[in-house]
């Protein structure tokens, strides 16, 4: 089910599947609860699993003169998951969402059950692929070309491993939200908000986290190229995660194989 629901200034869209504990969805750039929609099947047999799309994204609101800070996803997510009746989740976190979400959960612990980590970033010393597009997604050109309908279907094509399940519905949905200039304005905004800070204060905290982590993430990402470094020190910093390496999957690991990323977070949600 999609549904909407207003927050203050904000108009969040989500989808909606299931009955139980809730199980929050967070997805990154540049994609939307859509990324959700075949691997949250699984997991919704035994909880209610609730997908939104970021401010920014998707069909929520896409304020144009927004920081998309830290503080600004922390109030956002606070002020939703009231309106949808939410006081206790779990996390499932892919790329931005990574972020977004582990910084509202460790400022929020008592509040969450589970954390579940995609492919993501969270520390404060990022990548050279990072750096290039938070330096790109800032100057006038590139911003253009990273956020118009030819550069988001570049992304797409290279987060994907599996080039046949890349549909013309996958680049429809990714593309549609972003037909304006101000929604691309938002859009490339998104990509450069948060601030340094906020992952010092995630890296520091992650080795205090007691809640079970699991970790699953697609090997053959050309996005965060560096991502079986990042798990690696997520393992470091929290000796009991669970790791998982899908080595047929890209960064879009829920296109590549919604089937087995459904089936292990089922597994790792479930509330028996």
């Amino acid at each position: 089910m999609i549904d909407e629901v207003r927050v203050g200034d904000l108009t969040w869209r989500y989808r909606e599947l299931g009955t139980g504990p809730v199980v929050l969805l967070l997805h990154g750039w540049p994609t939307s609860s859509f990324l959700w929609r075949d691997a949250m099947k699984p997991i919704a047999r035994a909880n209610r699993v609730l997908a939104p799309d970021l401010p920014g994204f998707g069909g929520s609101s896409k304020p144009k003169d927004a920081g998309y800070s830290f503080r600004f996803f922390e109030e956002a997510m606070d002020g939703f998951l009231a309106a949808v009746d939410a006081e206790r989740v779990s996390l499932a976190v892919h790329d931005l969402g990574g972020p977004i979400g582990v910084h509202w959960a460790i400022r929020n612990r008592e509040r969450v059950d589970r954390l579940a980590l995609l492919n993501t970033l969270l520390y404060a010393r990022p990548s050279l692929a990072v750096l290039a597009f938070v330096a790109g997604i800032r100057l006038p050109g590139t911003r253009h070309l990273l956020t118009s309908r030819r550069g988001l279907d570049f992304t797409m094509r290279l987060g994907m491993h599996r080039k046949d399940r890349l549909t013309d519905e996958i680049r429809e949905a990714v593309r549609e939200p972003f037909t304006t200039g101000d929604a691309r304005r938002a859009l490339a905004r998104t990509g450069h908000g948060l601030s340094p800070n906020g992952f010092v204060e995630i890296q520091r905290a992650l080795p205090e986290l007691t809640w079970p982590v699991r970790v699953v993430y697609g090997e053959r990402d050309r996005i965060l190229p560096d991502v079986a470094r990042t798990m690696a020190k997520v393992k470091r910093d929290i000796p009991h995660a669970e790791v998982t390496a899908l080595p047929d999957c890209g960064h879009f690991l829920q296109e590549d194989d919604p089937e087995t990323v459904g089936g292990l977070l089922a597994e790792f949600f479930s509330p028996a």
